[in-house]
């Protein structure tokens, strides 16, 4: 029925080989070859940029258009608050220009400069994407940006009198200048921590994530998904956070000390988790020079089973680790192979699953009871079931039509879903329930779209919030689920075939070429990706390569958790 397969490599010669090499660097260079083991980062942990840049300083009798030239390219070393950048600068305008206040993310082989005239100077650039003062990512819809830079000779040299805020960094330097991190907040029932994507200088991370939490807000298209422990009469005391042998000191004015202890906690556990992505071990708040008695809080997890949810030989359940067979989850796995389903999702606690069926209707299999039909209509995309038992459904020709049905069955009209699409492929919803992904067309272009889930007080689905777009597709998509907390995983077709992209909520994409014929899409473990190709055959990706893991999988399913 199923079979795993794996490649034998020739490998004896060129271990002898690589044998000899590591002994010869352990002579020549003294790499070490005992001693102990270091350890690496934690999950979760971002790691330290690989290089920095190292920009020059400006040259005696450079023209207008190399001072623009050096100017911008100084953008990369935020090194003392940009002090080789500010170098470029006239006298009275180093003050006045705020490096803090955007990124431009363009492509550098598309830049074009421009002089008028010998004190103006024109920079084109082409925008991929932007990041605001507060760390957020917005990818651009493309065309060229014009920047004018006005001159004045300084001592017989040319400096920059007035630019535009901010600094334009390539897409090939991003990533090595900025660094991804994330503020956490809470879901509505304080049960879950919801990751926000920011990005900021890894020089001063510590304070920039503080000041965002504490002071801020979360992203504009997060409004209504999601709370924050921090009262708004509490603030950051000081402009910068302190890091004492990995304890991040956060001095805190306003209520703070009058906060009750469960806010307290909250506080302490949202800093501590947001921190510990720019590698902090721990957090003292303190306000007036009191250390605030906190206490980090436990919160619920979004890990997924590394087995495959699927249905192979009329058999539903996760699929063994050698893919000799499947295990059956109680209660549900007859129920659904009776359904013949065509798609199905697992409810967190594997007590029930949202099934498309042979026919193409969606029900709500339970452990316990009899299914519920729920939604009959035309060209249902594959269901979702979300935190609370409500399972997602929606016709593709009818994207702003989304229903969300409780579990006894009592549908509600979700508003406001994909006002500006006229299609939906695939929908998928993060584990913790407030974010919901979808592959749309909107005015003829492809595009992965997400939205936050409001709810009522009670847990039942209201509304969805303003769409934000993650990433225009390399043509139509065609499947989607989460990878994690932080990254959708899309099936798409592109110019070669079928993309498989790795996009992060809140930053950028990557693209694989995926199997010929995948059909669907499946996360497990960390960010590991499985997919299932219309022949039956389901493999896991592993780097750039596709290696079979099973094969005769007439369903491959995903998963909402793991039983607590």
């Amino acid at each position: 029925m199923m079979r795993g397969q794996s490649t034998a490599v020739r490998r004896g010669g060129f271990l002898t080989l690589l044998a000899v090499l590591l002994a010869a660097l352990a002579a020549c260079t003294g790499l070490p070859v005992s001693g102990p083991v270091q350890a690496g980062l934690r999950p979760g942990a971002v790691a330290p940029p690989d290089f920095t840049f190292t920009p020059q300083k400006p040259q005696d009798g450079a023209s207008p258009e190399q001072i623009v030239q050096g100017f911008i390219d100084a953008g990369s070393g935020p090194e003392d608050n940009w002090a080789t950048a500010r170098l470029y600068l006239a006298p009275g305008f180093r003050d006045k220009w705020d490096p803090r206040a955007s990124v431009t993310v363009d492509d550098r082989s598309l830049r074009r400069y421009a002089s008028p005239e010998t004190a103006h100077v024109t920079m084109d650039v082409s925008p991929t994407a932007a990041v605001d003062a507060t760390g957020a990512y917005t990818p651009s819809g493309g065309g060229q940006t014009p920047l004018p830079f006005t001159l004045v000779k300084v001592d017989k040299q040319w400096r920059i009198a007035k630019a535009p805020q901010g600094v334009v960094l390539g897409d090939d330097q991003f990533g090595s200048v900025y660094r991804q991190y994330a503020l956490m907040y809470y879901d509505p029932t304080w049960t879950y921590l919801v990751p926000d994507v920011r990005w900021f200088p890894a020089t001063n991370a510590v304070t920039q994530i503080s000041k965002e939490l504490i002071d801020g807000k979360p992203s504009a298209w997060l409004s209504g998904a999601v709370s924050s422990a921090f009262p708004d009469n509490v603030s950051m005391d000081v402009p910068s956070v302190a890091v004492d042998s990995g304890i991040a000191r956060v001095p805190l004015s306003g209520g703070a000390l009058t906060a009750q202890q469960t806010t307290l906690d909250r506080m302490q556990t949202q800093l501590q988790a947001s921190l510990a992505t720019a590698g902090v071990n721990a957090v003292s708040m303190t306000s007036a020079g009191t250390t605030l008695a906190a206490h980090t809080l436990s919160t619920a997890s979004t890990r997924i089973p590394p087995q495959s949810f699927v249905e192979a030989g009329r058999q539903v359940g996760l699929l063994r680790s050698d893919g000799s067979g499947v295990d059956p989850i109680t209660g549900l796995s007859d129920a659904i192979a009776r359904a013949a389903p065509t798609a199905m999702q697992l409810s967190a606690d594997h007590t029930a699953a949202a099934v498309r069926d042979a026919h193409g209707d969606v029900q709500r299999i339970s452990a316990k009871g009899q299914p519920l039909m729920l939604d009959r209509r035309s060209g249902l995309i594959a269901p979702q079931i979300d935190t609370r038992g409500y399972v997602w459904s929606v016709p593709a020709g009818s994207p702003s039509d989304v229903s969300a049905y409780s579990p006894v069955g009592r549908p509600i009209s979700v508003a406001g879903a994909w006002p500006e699409a006229s299609r939906i492929t695939a929908m998928a919803l993060s584990r913790d329930g407030t974010r919901l992904a979808a592959l749309v067309t909107a005015g003829g272009q492809f595009q992965l779209d997400i939205a936050a889930v409001v709810r009522a007080s009670d847990g039942a689905p209201q509304s969805l919030g303003q769409p934000a777009v993650l990433a225009t597709l390399p043509g139509a998509g065609i499947d989607l689920t989460w990878l994690d907390d932080t990254t959708v995983g899309v099936l798409a077709h592109s110019s070669d075939g079928i993309g498989v992209i790795a996009q992060t909520v809140g930053g950028p994409g990557s693209e694989t070429a995926g199997p010929a014929g995948t059909t669907t899409i499946a996360g497990s473990t960390g960010t590991v990706v499985r997919v299932r190709t219309s022949d039956g055959a389901m493999y896991n990706q592993r780097g750039s390569n596709w290696e079979l893991a099973a094969d005769g999988i007439r369903v491959l399913g995903t998963v909402q958790g793991i039983p607590r």
